[in-house]
This record gives C-alpha cells, sequence and structure tokens, in this order.
C-alpha cells in the first residue's frame, strides 16, 4: 500500500512537471513570435523564427537555451533590425542576456522588461531609441552591463539606479539626458566604468561617486556640469575625462582653473547650475534650490513695474520692424548670392564667372552659413604645423572649378564628388560640414597635420584640403582610385569579370596589412594611429589592383556623432571587435579584428562571412567552406591555409590572442616565394603538381645522381588529389635535406 502510494505521488510529480514544461515553452514561443513582429515586422531578418518551429533546436537565429530548455540568451546584434522592442520581452523569466545593439530600433524602452531579474547583460546601444530610461530598471538585481549609449533618450538619469549592487558597466553616453548626475550612482559598490559623455547634463559631479571604491573610468565630456571636481578623481589618472565642461573647476587637474568657491555644498548632492551665473532649470532628481528661493532675493516693487512694462513693448515694435527690414533686404539680395558670397582668406576664389556653373550644381552648395568659422585662420598656427599645412592648401576656385561647382554629374556619393585639378589629373573631393568637424579649432588642425603627415603605398593620398569661411565647409582632395572599393568585387557572378584570381587575392591581404601596420606604428614625424572604420567599403582598388585604404585618419577631425554613425553601418557588417561593447574604445587590435573579417571575405568572395567559413578556416583542410568556388581550385593551398589561420587568429573574441599587423606582416611576407619562383601568377594546384615532378626529375639528372625511392615517393604524393597544404611545405624541406644543390634552388 505505501509503495502504491509512493508510485502514484511520483506519478503526480512527473505529471505536474511535464505539464509546467510544456507551458512554460509554449508560453516562450508566443513571446518570441510577439518579440519577432516587434523587432522585424517585415520579416527581413527573423525568418527563422516560426510558430512552429522549436526555440532551442539551435533553429531560432541568435538565440540560446539553458540546461533546462529555456530560452537564456537573444543575441541580435547588428542584424539590421528596424523595429521596436516589445513588452512581451518580459515573459521570457530566465534570460539572462538580451543583446540587441547596433541595430536601428526606436520607440521606448518598455517598462516590462524589469521583470526580467535574472538578466545580467543589456545591450540597447546604437539604435535609435527615445523616451526616458525606466526607473524600474532598479530592480533587475542581477544586472551587470547596461548599455543605452548613443540613442535619443531624454530625461534624468534615475536616482534609484543606485540600488543596482552588482552593476559594473552603466554606459549612457550620445544621448539627450539632461539634470544632474544623481549622487546614489556612488552607491554602486562593484561599478567600474561609468560614461556620462555627450550628454545636457548639469550641476557638479557628487563627491559620494568620486568615492565610489572600484571606479576605473569616469567620462563626463561635453555636458554643462559646474562646480568643483572632487580631488579623489585624481586617482584614476587617464580615465578620467572631463573636457568641454566650461564651468568646472579645481585644484590638482592642470586643465582646469580654480575654484572661487564661497559657502560650503553638501557632498551628497551636485551644486545648483546657477553658481557659475547662469540661469537653468532644474529637475526633480537634482534635489536643488534655486537662488531666487533664499531670503536674499528680492521682488520688484510696483513703483518700477510700469517704466519695465513700457520699455519692453518699445523694444519688441523696434525689433519688429527691424526683422522686417532685414528679410526685405535679404529677399532683395538673394538671386545674387552666387556671385556676392564672402570667404575667408584661407580659400580666396575670383568673383567672375560662377553664376553659369551654379545653375546646374547641387544644391546643397547654395547654402549659407555663418561667417564667423575659420579654422584655417593663421592664429591657429604652431610653426611646424602651420609649414605641413600650407603646402597642402587649395583654393576655394580650384575645388569649385574641379568640381564644376559641385555639379550632380561629378557626385559619386554621399558629399563625395569627382574632378579634375589643373594638372589634368583626377581627384575625389569630400565635402564636410562645419556641425560635422570638431568644434575645438587647435584639436581640428592637429587632425589636419595628422592626415598631411601620412605617407603609404597602401593608403589613399590626401593632396590637400581647403576651408571655406563663407560656406561653413572643409574639402578634402584626395587621389581619384579608378577601380572603386573591394566590395565590387565580393559576391560576384561567375563569368562576369569581377572575379579576382589567387594571385591578386594574396596581393590585396598583404597591401591591406601593410598599410594598417603603418598606421600602428610610430614615428618621428607621425604618431601611431587606429583607423577605427576597417572595411571593404574602405579598402580602395587602384588601376593595378594594389589596394589602398580609405578615411585614414578621419576620426582625427570629425565629431563624436559622425564618427559612432559611420560605425553603425560597419558593426552591422561585422567589422566591430566584440570588446568595443565593453570597453567603448577603439584599440590596435580592434582594426586586427576587422583586418580578419577583410581577409575572410577576400578568401571567400562572400560579404557575408557564416560560422561555416569560421569553422572551415579553423580546421584548415576543409577549403570548400571558405574558398571561392569561382576559383575553380586555382588557388595555392600552401598560402590558403596559412592565410586563413590568420583570419582566424585576428577574428579570436579575446584581444590578447589576436595578433599584432607587424606580426601579420611578417608572417605574410614569407610564403610567396615558392609559388612566385614557378610560376608567377597563372597556376593551379595541378600544374604546381606536375611542375614539381619535373623539377625533381631535372634536379637529379643535373648531378648525375640515379633517382632515390624517397623522391619517387615525394613525386607520387604530388598527384593534386593527394595535395594537402602542411604537406607541400614538409616536401619541400625533403628535397632541400636530399642535395645542397636543392637547397640552393630552392631558396
Amino acid at each position: 500500500m505505501v509503495s502504491i502510494l509512493f508510485n502514484l505521488r511520483l506519478l503526480f510529480f512527473f505529471i505536474l512537471f511535464t505539464t509546467q514544461c510544456c507551458f512554460s515553452a509554449k508560453t516562450e514561443l508566443r513571446a518570441l513570435m510577439d518579440i519577432k513582429a516587434a523587432l522585424d515586422p517585415d520579416d527581413k531578418f527573423l525568418s527563422s523564427w516560426t510558430l512552429k518551429g522549436v526555440p532551442c533546436d539551435g533553429s531560432f537565429e541568435g538565440l540560446a537555451c539553458n540546461e533546462r530548455g529555456q530560452v537564456a540568451n537573444i543575441s541580435l546584434q547588428g542584424k539590421g533590425l528596424a523595429g521596436k522592442i516589445s513588452p512581451a520581452i518580459a515573459q521570457l523569466k530566465n534570460l539572462t542576456g538580451l543583446y540587441l545593439h547596433y541595430n536601428a530600433l526606436y520607440g521606448e524602452i518598455p517598462r516590462e522588461i524589469a521583470n526580467l531579474t535574472m538578466l545580467t547583460d543589456l545591450y540597447l546601444n546604437m539604435n535609435n531609441l527615445s523616451g526616458q530610461i525606466p526607473s524600474e530598471i532598479a530592480h533587475m538585481g542581477s544586472l551587470k552591463v547596461l548599455q543605452l549609449c548613443y540613442n535619443q533618450l531624454t530625461g534624468s538619469i534615475p536616482t534609484k539606479l543606485g540600488s543596482l549592487k552588482k552593476l559594473n558597466v552603466l554606459a549612457l553616453q550620445s544621448n539627450q539626458l539632461t539634470g544632474a548626475i544623481p549622487a546614489s550612482l556612488g552607491d554602486l559598490g562593484t561599478l567600474m566604468r561609468l560614461d556620462l559623455s555627450f550628454n545636457s547634463l548639469f550641476g557638479s559631479i557628487p563627491m559620494k561617486l568620486a568615492d565610489a571604491p572600484l571606479l576605473e573610468a569616469l567620462d563626463i565630456r561635453n555636458n554643462s556640469l559646474s562646480g568643483s571636481v572632487p580631488l579623489a578623481l585624481k586617482r584614476l589618472n587617464d580615465g578620467f575625462l572631463f573636457q568641454n565642461n566650461l564651468g568646472l573647476c579645481g585644484s590638482g587637474f592642470p586643465s582646469l582653473k580654480p575654484c572661487n568657491v564661497t559657502g560650503e555644498t553638501n557632498p551628497s548632492r551636485p551644486q545648483a547650475y546657477g553658481a557659475t551665473g547662469l540661469s537653468r532649470e532644474i529637475p526633480e532628481t537634482a534635489n536643488l534650490r534655486l537662488p531666487c528661493e533664499q531670503t536674499q532675493c528680492s521682488k520688484p516693487s510696483k513703483s518700477r513695474k510700469g517704466p519695465i512694462l513700457v520699455g519692453l513693448i518699445v523694444v519688441t515694435v523696434a525689433l519688429s520692424a527691424l526683422g522686417f527690414l532685414t528679410i526685405k533686404q535679404y529677399r532683395h539680395r538673394k538671386p545674387k548670392l552666387g556671385n556676392s558670397i564672402e570667404v575667408s582668406n584661407s580659400c580666396l576664389t575670383p568673383d567672375q564667372a560662377k553664376g553659369v556653373y551654379r545653375k546646374n550644381g547641387s544644391p546643397l552648395a547654395s547654402l549659407e552659413y555663418a561667417n564667423g568659422w575659420d579654422p584655417l585662420d593663421g592664429r591657429n598656427f604652431n610653426g611646424s604645423t602651420q609649414d605641413v599645412l600650407k603646402s597642402f592648401r587649395f583654393n576655394l576656385e580650384e575645388v569649385e572649378t574641379a568640381t564644376k561647382y559641385f555639379s550632380e554629374a561629378n557626385l559619386l556619393g554621399k558629399s563625395t564628388y569627382k574632378g579634375f585639378l589643373r594638372d589634368g589629373s583626377a581627384a575625389v573631393i569630400k565635402r564636410i560640414s562645419k556641425t560635422s568637424c570638431k568644434s575645438d579649432g587647435a584639436e581640428f588642425l592637429q587632425g589636419l597635420n595628422v592626415l598631411a603627415l601620412l605617407k603609404h603605398d597602401n593608403l589613399v593620398r590626401l593632396r590637400g584640403f581647403c576651408c571655406s569661411k563663407a560656406r561653413g565647409e572643409c574639402f578634402l582632395v584626395y587621389d581619384f582610385v579608378p577601380n572603386g572599393n573591394l566590395r565590387r568585387y565580393l559576391d560576384v557572378k561567375d563569368g562576369d569579370g569581377m572575379v579576382l584570381d589567387w594571385s591578386t587575392r594574396v596581393s590585396i591581404v598583404k597591401g591591406i596589412a601593410k598599410g594598417i601596420a603603418y598606421l600602428h606604428e610610430y614615428k618621428v614625424n607621425k604618431p601611431a594611429l587606429v583607423h577605427q572604420n576597417i572595411s571593404a567599403e574602405n579598402v580602395l582598388v587602384d588601376h593595378r589592383f594594389n589596394p589602398l585604404l580609405s578615411d585614414s585618419g578621419l576620426h582625427n577631425i570629425l565629431t563624436m556623432d559622425i564618427v559612432f554613425g559611420a560605425l553603425k553601418a560597419s558593426a552591422a557588417m561585422g567589422y566591430l571587435a566584440p570588446e568595443y561593447a565593453n570597453t567603448g574604445r577603439f584599440t590596435e587590435k580592434s582594426d586586427v579584428y576587422a583586418f580578419g573579417v577583410v581577409v575572410f571575405q577576400v578568401l571567400s568572395g562572400k560579404q557575408k562571412i557564416t560560422s561555416l567559413v569560421h569553422s572551415g578556416a579553423e580546421s584548415c583542410c576543409r577549403f570548400q567552406d571558405f574558398i571561392d568556388p569561382n576559383l575553380h581550385g586555382r588557388f595555392f593551398e600552401y598560402e590558403a591555409t596559412k592565410l586563413a589561420r590568420i583570419a582566424w587568429l585576428c577574428t579570436h573574441d579575446s584581444p590578447i590572442e589576436r595578433p599584432s599587423m607587424e606580426e601579420v606582416v611578417q608572417e605574410l611576407g614569407d610564403f610567396t616565394g615558392i609559388r612566385h619562383w614557378f610560376f608567377g601568377k597563372n597556376y593551379d594546384n595541378a600544374r604546381f603538381s606536375k611542375k614539381i615532378c619535373v623539377f625533381i626529375r631535372f634536379l637529379f639528372r643535373e648531378i648525375n645522381s640515379p633517382l632515390p625511392s624517397s623522391a619517387l615517393s615525394i613525386m607520387q604524393s604530388f598527384q593534386p588529389s593527394k595535395t594537402a597544404a602542411v604537406g607541400e611545405r614538409l616536401k619541400i624541406n625533403k628535397l632541400r635535406s636530399m642535395t645542397t644543390d636543392g637547397n640552393r634552388l630552392f631558396n
């Protein structure tokens, strides 16, 4: 009887467990379908998510499950998703990682996301999300990484975020956040990196935050912060970035002015923005008192209100009349703007013969800007910079004449024109507006000076530049590269004349590596640089199919918004190193990762690199998985193996495991001698095998020696079907050991 009851209990629990599992699986599937409908409304990218599918069998792209068969991870970064985040996400109770960064998602962050109490990583950065940061996120007690940067989020930073006791990284930069920095962030005992840069925050830096025990990096650049900088932040050294906050002061920081503070401050509260003499609306989260809430403020007497009112009326009428006259004069002069445009001394231009070209020019060329901007003003030069930059300066007449006044017929791409200079050479002119350039004149000039110093056979040559005060634009003049970019030669059809032969592919890889290595190298007249945007689109190909890196050093003169706008497209194609999501910084190893992706693209002939290509390269010998079938076997297996291995190492998840570009160049420099010695460019594996056999017979006939059995076995193994990439080098080494003449000839 007891055993029967025991068995019945087991049966009951089994049925209960099975029912719960089935119910949970169905709930998750329905939630995933709702999430898909919101993220990808046109069903372009998540077609593998189907109602009849099984989420945990590997068929759902970007989905991973735990050992209990529950959805634990959604990784859809850089997929081109252009929808919204569905509140149904809250039904995936076991989710520990949500990675939706580098997409084009819009709308608000659903408050229901706070129900994901097991979530440790939340990556929503590099999208177009708007609205406020939900304060409910504070309930996600397991959260370690919160990435919301590079969106359009507004409002203030929720003070409740200070309750996320496990948070290591909080990245909110490049949004539209206002208000003060909550002192409660100082309660985050495990916080290591806090990035609040490029927002509209005001008030002072809470002293409580400065004392956060594990804080290693604090970036508050480009805000409107004021008040004294806590001396405790000096311990962060280069990890503390505070530029472009005009109201900040403090001792111990060389670039800050000393403070002139009266009265005491509460270390747990930020100071009011009004301390700098400016007024600003302060949100409730700041918990501040405006100056006129205090007893010293006096109200204007009634006897003074009358004259003030009369004065306001008079001023209003005068301004209205002045505005009317200005508009009338502007409308009268508008047709003549083409012949009377005022420019700075850095871009002198004659007034004659412009009207004819302007009629057929780009409508953008007629825009007017303020006349106060002139980065090439002589006051901004120092001695060495002036010498370098002056030799590169074009005048506006040359630029306009070259492009036929920015004619639509000369337009190559966004703000990029083809033109012909006075010497008859073709050039590419990039137009960069004032708003896209760094606002600090000295910083802009320094970046421009770096561009002028870059000289290498595998970099697109900068011919010169011009900055127009009247237009509010700068123009960069580069050599024209006739064969377009590397992207043109990917995903092409066999027989259309665009398939690159093997020798050209190897040459392109070697050239790209040399160009990147040059950028990374420090020289007396050139700083070490990180390219930051290596991609097939930024590798141009000249008439000899020599690769040239474009946009090298360009980030040094552009604003962060423009740089990261370009980064979105690059990330979507898989060029961005995975560690950037955690660090927010580029290093030489970021370029190495992107280079590895480009090598895979060159080998496979495809723009999109699949996991099959990676696994084929890792195994070294599965050439069918990573070699372009359009080559029809016409490639050198030893080279293919080595290139695949280099690409695999360069795209390693850990930056420490990736080689430097100097090491890559050395590795690429010593493995093409044998192939070139035999054939030059025209060869295939079968011809290579035949040629080796002929050479062995010739070698032993010349030294009057009978053909040994070891040589015969080598010749037999050199059949096309038996040739192995690694074995080829071993066989040649054996031949070297047979005779000194063989060693001499092979070397």
